[in-house]
C-alpha cells in the first residue's frame, strides 16, 4: 500500500464468500495493517450458547483451521456432542461440531461475565494465534429477521432450518436502531491512515447491508478519504455461495452484478466484476463507478490472494 505510516485496509465480510477474500488479503498483507468488520446480525442463541456464524467463519478461516471443503466450520471436526443431544431430545438442526461447541461455550463463559463481544473475539483469536484484527459489527445485539410467504422468520430459520426455501420478500434488522457501531471500526473508517475500504463478494442484503445500517457507518464511509471498492458476489446471474441469487430473484430483481451495483449505488467508488459480466461493464459505469473486470472466483489460495492483490491494486491506482 501506500508510505503512509502503518497503512490500513478495511475490509466489509459475511460468512464464506468474505472469510476467502479477508483470507487473500491476510496473504498479501502485514497482519497488522489489515481489519475485517464481520457481519453480526447473523447471531443468536442456541442451546443455552451464543453462536456468531460469520464471526466464526472469518476465524477459523484467517486462523488455519477451516474445513476447507465445506468453507465453514472446522477441519478434522466430531459430531459425537451433537449426536447425543440428539438422543436426548434437544434441537439438532444447527451442526454443532465438538471442537466448534468449545468456542461456543467459551464465548458464553466470557459474555456471560461481562466482557463485551469485541473483547471476547479478540481473545478466541488470540487463542488461536491469529495476528490479523477481526471486529464485531457491534457489541450490540442486531437480528435479522427475513419476510417470507411463511411469515416472518429469524435469519438461522429461514437459513439453516428452512435451507432458504420460503420465498423472500424484505428484511428487518431487530435491534439495529439503539445498536451502536463498533467504535474501533468507526475509528478506522475516518483515520487518514486508511487506504481502502473493501465490501468482500457477501450477501449484499443480509451481510453488508447490516453492517450498512448501524447508525453513523453511511456517514463514516462519505466521509472516508480512502477508496471504497465492492466486489461482486454475483458472477453470471449465479451466486457462489448462499441464497443472494434467490433472494434478488424474489425480490424482483435482476439476478446480475450490475443489480449489485445499482444496490451500492452512491456508496462504491469502484465495482469488480467477473470476466463473464465483462459486457455489463458500460451499464455499471454509467452508474458513476469505475469498474474492474477479473477473475473473481476464488477456487484456490492463489486465487484468493489474486483477487486481493487485483483490489489493492486498484486502490492504489485511485488513491495516485
Amino acid at each position: 500500500m501506500a508510505d503512509s505510516p502503518n497503512p490500513q485496509v478495511l475490509a466489509f465480510s459475511g460468512g464464506v464468500g468474505g472469510a476467502k477474500l479477508s483470507l487473500g488479503l491476510s496473504k498479501v498483507l502485514p497482519a497488522e495493517q489489515l481489519t475485517v468488520v464481520a457481519n453480526t446480525a447473523d447471531d443468536f442463541d442456541h442451546l443455552g450458547l451464543r453462536i456468531c456464524p460469520d464471526l466464526d467463519t472469518v476465524m477459523y478461516t484467517l486462523s488455519g483451521v477451516n474445513n476447507t471443503e465445506q468453507g465453514w466450520g472446522l477441519a478434522g471436526e466430531s459430531w459425537n456432542a451433537l449426536a447425543a443431544l440428539e438422543q436426548l431430545g434437544a434441537e439438532t438442526w444447527f451442526q454443532l461440531g465438538d471442537r466448534d461447541l468449545a468456542t461456543h461455550l467459551r464465548r458464553t463463559e466470557l459474555l456471560s461475565q461481562g466482557h463485551s463481544l469485541t473483547e471476547v473475539s479478540q481473545a478466541l483469536c488470540q487463542s488461536l494465534g491469529m495476528a490479523v484484527r477481526l471486529l464485531p459489527m457491534s457489541d450490540d445485539p442486531v437480528s435479522t429477521c427475513v419476510s417470507t410467504d411463511e411469515g416472518e422468520l429469524s435469519f438461522q430459520h429461514y437459513f439453516v432450518r428452512r435451507q432458504c426455501e420460503p420465498a423472500v420478500s424484505g428484511f428487518r434488522f431487530a435491534g439495529i436502531e439503539s445498536a451502536k457501531a463498533n467504535p474501533d471500526f468507526l475509528d478506522l473508517l475516518l483515520s487518514p491512515r486508511l487506504q481502502a475500504v473493501i465490501l468482500c463478494p457477501s450477501n449484499p442484503f443480509v451481510s453488508i447491508d447490516p453492517i450498512l445500517a448501524l447508525a453513523g457507518v453511511r456517514d463514516a464511509l462519505a466521509a472516508c478519504q480512502a477508496p471504497i471498492i465492492a466486489v461482486s458476489p454475483i458472477v453470471a446471474g449465479m451466486a457462489i455461495k448462499g441464497p443472494a441469487a434467490k433472494m434478488m430473484a424474489e425480490l424482483n430483481m435482476p439476478v446480475t452484478a450490475e443489480a449489485v451495483a445499482e444496490h451500492y449505488l452512491g456508496l462504491v467508488d469502484c465495482f469488480v466484476v467477473d470476466e463473464s459480466d465483462a459486457k455489463l461493464a458500460p451499464q455499471i459505469e454509467q452508474l458513476g463507478m469505475r469498474v474492474d473486470v477479473t477473475q473473481t472466483i476464488m477456487t484456490t489460495l492463489a486465487d484468493r490472494e489474486r483477487l486481493a492483490d487485483r483490489v489493492l491494486t486498484i486502490a492504489r491506482d485511485m488513491a495516485a
